[in-house]
């Protein structure tokens, strides 16, 4: 008989605003169920460190330049995740999924630096930790990211999702998960496809006391600079590294939309954006291996309205965009699921990732255990 495990994920993403907890029952393979989902918003000090810290931190020797504030903020970052874990009542056998706050990923340089002390999270909460989630799979050839494919396999197998199906995550980054096959984590494709909501949010913090652009309200009201936003595709279209399949949000930079107002900023990064994905996406379906009709929408991307419409607009008619919440899965949470089942595979030593998803060489397991 399989074992079931409760396990408890922690995730905060790119957009540095807080922390999405979710307590689920899984076996680590076929099966899981939600207990809970909870988020818990970062005090002003968090948030506006975190950002302050993303801004200064662009090459791997300014690790070592801001030490003493990453190690400070480092720790004011685990003790509010303690809090966290100390608010549910858990079983002392209950696993932790520790993500942490992204601070720095380079998958060249062999690196992916989250905020989070995973031993001292342990001293503070005397639960199991599952830490470090990505370094394994960077060390053995992988991109570190994404690392959501596996749990998005078994969405679709446990909700009966017909295949084949693409996953859209519109985070801070872009991702897709294209599954075929329902018993094959092998065969998953996944990679990350561009920006997601990282320009659109950059741009609304610098400009305004807003966090993001809610509903893109801000992109309905402006209008598109035509001559920026093709300068700005053409030189997307000539980067170096096309083949990447991860990126940091700091791959990504606001400065060209420089100079114009707030709501014609927002216009043009969130179509800039919308063009990326809507042409990732197409190039996906033009491979003979992804012919999927439908795109299921998740991450906090989804809710903007106009970025959706845009992306829509510019794929093929018979590509049906859908809500991952008409399947009643909370859209929000799927992260912070995925960290806790990841928690239960890392704990039996199953594998994270696989070569089609991270780009590592052979299944990689995952995971530092405390």
């Amino acid at each position: 008989m399989q074992k079931n495990w409760i396990c408890l994920g922690l995730m905060s993403g790119s957009s540095g605003d807080g922390v999405d907890a979710s307590i689920i029952k899984t076996n680590g393979i076929n099966h899981y169920e939600i207990l809970k989902d909870k988020y818990f918003e970062y005090d002003s000090y968090i948030y506006n460190s975190i950002h302050n810290l993303k801004q200064k931190i662009s090459k791997i020797e300014h690790l070592k330049s801001f030490d003493s504030e990453i190690k400070n903020l480092e720790r004011k970052i685990t003790i509010f995740h303690a809090e966290i874990i100390k608010s549910f009542d858990l079983s002392s056998e209950t696993i932790v999924g520790f993500h942490g706050q992204t601070i720095y990923h380079n998958y060249e340089e062999k690196i992916s630096r989250q905020l989070g002390n995973g031993n001292l999270l342990k001293q503070l909460t005397n639960k199991k930790i599952v830490y470090d989630f990505r370094s394994n799979d960077i060390l053995n050839g992988g991109q570190g990211a994404p690392l959501t494919p596996v749990f998005h396999h078994l969405i679709s197998f446990q909700h009966n999702i017909k295949l084949p199906i693409c996953f859209l995550n519109i985070g801070g980054i872009s991702n897709i998960t294209i599954i075929k096959d329902r018993n094959e984590l092998s065969r998953l494709i996944s990679k990350d496809i561009g920006p997601g909501n990282c320009l659109i949010d950059s741009w609304v913090r610098k400009n305004s006391s807003k966090k993001f652009d809610k509903d893109g309200k801000l992109a309905s009201i402006g209008k598109k600079n035509e001559i920026i936003f093709e300068q700005a595709l053409e030189l997307y279209a000539n980067r170096k590294n096309k083949d990447k399949l991860s990126f940091d949000t700091n791959d990504f930079d606001v400065s060209f939309v420089r100079g114009l107002n707030l709501e014609d900023g927002a216009a043009t990064l969130t179509d800039f954006t919308a063009s990326i994905i809507s042409e990732e996406l197409t190039l996906c379906l033009a491979d003979s291996r992804s012919k999927f009709k439908e795109i299921l929408l998740c991450g906090g991307g989804r809710k903007n309205k106009i970025l959706l419409e845009m992306i829509k607009k510019k794929l093929p008619n018979n590509i049906n965009l859908k809500l991952i919440d008409d399947y009643q899965i909370n859209g929000d949470f799927v992260e912070s699921q995925a960290f806790a089942y990841l928690a239960a595979r890392s704990i039996m030593n199953l594998p994270l990732s696989y070569p089609n998803t991270t780009g590592c060489k052979v299944p990689t397991k995952g995971g530092k255990q405390i």
